[in-house]
């Protein structure tokens, strides 16, 4: 039998939608989760701060502090210029 793509049942179409509309909607979802949790995780500024409060109270040591502030350099240095382009 030579089956041609307008031959096929409908529930062949059926089933193609529906895959294709799953598809199109967890593409939907992953894109949306992956935007709000970049939206929601704090800046390098805001983690600057919060170690620094943590030196403040003696929960962080002076080297600990400076580790940090070393590691979080670059990305804040990109946060100000970034911020800056925006204004």
């Amino acid at each position: 039998m030579n089956w041609t793509a307008l031959d096929l049942p409908w529930w062949h179409w059926a089933l193609a939608v529906c895959f294709a509309a799953c598809g199109a909607g967890g593409v939907y979802v992953v894109l949306r989760v992956r935007r709000e949790l970049k939206e929601a995780a704090p800046g390098a500024s805001e983690l600057m701060s919060d170690f620094r409060d943590l030196r403040s109270q003696g929960e962080l040591s002076e080297q600990e502090f400076r580790t940090i502030k070393t590691l979080l350099g670059d990305q804040l240095e990109k946060e100000l210029k970034d911020h800056g382009k925006a204004s």
